[in-house]
């Protein structure tokens, strides 16, 4: 196995989100306040210049504009880190930096949780900042965790236009990490007065934002252009211009690179990936990242008239699936194999190593099952970058006698599938966005969560009594609980933790790779540069 980048690794999530999420915030307060006034005398006052262009792996969705609709993965975060900003957010000097906020403080009790928000910051359109946006932003939230959130959060309060005060039905210690990380979008903030005005759709066709860039123009299915925002708090954006173009074939990412259309290309899998390695002109950046894959068994596991419903067929597909062949083809060995579809780095993460390939084991299985001669598996729909994987796994799955047939979709299509569980066979899933145990499990295995293919209410229960529990120990208990029975019924088939391949041209001098740890993208894009 290839050896991972270090760095971009281990201690920020276990040490960082630990203490935002089942921790206090108070011991945090000195560096809050002191963080936004040294990045702020830090800010350099200076003309952006140049443009730098990214060739994205997907077809962009207008639906990633507007945070609102944030779906449990990471991919809206590449427009959302450049067009928005929120409260709190992962930045390269802390997994909870404060941005629109600049202090927080949770009351003893656990009941409400006080945010200082930023003064004389404006929105794209000149509209000022207060606390009236961070309460219309929460009020209108529907994308990933907002039943929980709505159902835990009493009410928003807007104590000075800024000071914002959350109030809870109960202490709640995942909180923080529902609000002021990446599991969810709800602490990303747009404005009140402009998105009351021109409605939900305009806004995702011209959306106005806080972010170090500001919309110019989107082409649908060619590119988004954006300019960068001199007003921004943070410091002035050092690229004037950002092209953001749709690309979905990796050979022609990587044919803009070597051009030099595109500066940046995300997502360079298998021989691409081993294309630019050797190219002495292209840096390979890797990340490996919270986002995890599986595959999952839909409603047919709990059909009673589908081989899924078998227990010893869920295994047997385990069983099949060479992992380790997967990584070194795919992933160049980045990706870190896992038999569970919580990264180890997330606080409440129990360590589950992948049942191992073995395909005599999963022809026995399937014999014991009834299906000596293995059985027609119908679909295997993937997200379209991942073409590469599904094949390998419909391969491997064949080679035992588990027929399926690869059925690539285009990103968006794939997530409105998974989440209106339209998908009727097998399909490769995938969680990357930041956060914990709590919200991952909340996002795709609670039975209402917003991915979720599983129906069970023991766990339903175990995550229930979770979330008000405050003592740590019995807290990870539970979670360990659930995701120990799904280990053991065989609920999913876990592949890795995904080792992200991008890559950036000679003119690139910070691509923004990297710079927030476990980020699979770019980001900040304030901090991207190009050489002189």
């Amino acid at each position: 196995m290839r050896p991972k980048p270090q760095h971009l690794i281990t201690s920020f999530t276990r040490r960082g989100l630990l203490q935002g999420t089942l921790g206090s915030v108070a011991g945090l307060t000195a560096w809050q306040q002191s963080w936004p006034r040294l990045r702020t005398a830090a800010a350099q006052h200076r003309e952006p210049r140049g443009q730098m262009t990214w060739a994205l792996q997907v077809n962009i969705a207008p639906t990633w504009f507007d945070p609102a609709e944030t779906p449990g993965i990471m991919t809206p975060y590449i427009f959302m880190y450049a067009l928005h900003d929120a409260l709190v957010k992962p930045m390269p000097e802390h997994p909870m930096a404060p941005s629109l906020a600049t202090a927080w403080h949770e009351s003893p009790d656990g009941l409400t949780y006080d945010f200082a928000l930023r003064q004389g910051v404006t929105f794209h359109n000149g509209d000022p900042f207060t606390a009236e946006d961070v309460q219309f932003s929460f009020e209108r939230y529907k994308g990933s965790g907002a039943p929980e959130l709505k159902k835990k959060i009493k009410a928003v309060e807007v104590v000075t236009p800024h000071h914002v005060r959350f109030h809870l039905q109960a202490p709640w210690p995942d909180f923080l990490t529902f609000y002021a990380t990446p599991a969810t979008g709800v602490g990303w903030i747009v404005p009140k007065h402009y998105t009351e005005q021109v409605g939900s759709d305009k806004f995702k066709e011209h959306p106005v934002g806080l972010g170090p860039y500001r919309f110019v123009h989107y082409q649908p299915g060619v590119e988004l252009v954006l300019e960068a925002y001199t007003d921004y708090w943070r410091k002035v954006p050092s690229v004037k211009r950002l092209v953001l173009k749709s690309v979905p074939e990796a050979t022609t990412r990587l044919a803009m690179l070597k051009q030099r259309e595109a500066d940046v290309a995300f997502a360079l899998y298998g021989a691409v990936g081993e294309e630019v390695r050797r190219d002495p002109h292209l840096k390979l950046e890797p990340v490996v990242s919270p986002a995890t894959q599986w595959v999952v068994f839909t409603a047919q596991q709990y059909d009673p008239g589908s081989p899924w419903s078998d227990k010893r067929v869920r295994l047997a597909a385990n069983h099949a699936l060479n992992r380790q062949a997967l990584n070194e083809a795919e992933t160049l060995g980045y990706s870190v194999l896992t038999g569970n579809i919580i990264p180890r780095t997330f606080d409440g993460a129990l360590a589950l190593e992948p049942h191992p390939y073995d395909p005599q084991k999963a022809r026995q299985l399937l014999a014991e099952a009834g299906y000596p001669n293995g059985f027609e598996a119908g679909d295997l729909t993937v997200d379209s970058v991942w073409a590469g994987l599904g094949t390998a796994i419909v391969n491997d799955l064949g080679a035992v006698g588990i027929r399926a047939t690869l059925r690539p979709m285009e990103r968006a299509a794939d997530q409105a599938a998974h989440r209106e569980k339209t998908h009727k066979h097998l399909a490769v899933q995938t969680g990357g966005a930041f956060g914990s145990t709590a919200t991952r499990l909340d996002a795709f295995v609670r039975s209402t969560g917003v991915q979720s293919w599983i129906h069970d209410p023991e766990i339903d229960a175990w995550y229930a009594q979770q979330v008000a529990e405050r003592n740590r120990a019995h807290r990870e208990a539970l979670l360990h609980q659930i995701q120990q029975k799904l280990y053991d019924e065989v609920r999913v088939l876990p592949i890795w933790e995904q080792g992200v391949l991008n890559a950036s041209g000679p003119r690139v001098a910070v691509s923004g790779v990297g710079l927030i740890p476990l980020f699979l993208f770019s980001g900040p894009y304030e901090d991207v540069q190009v050489k002189s």
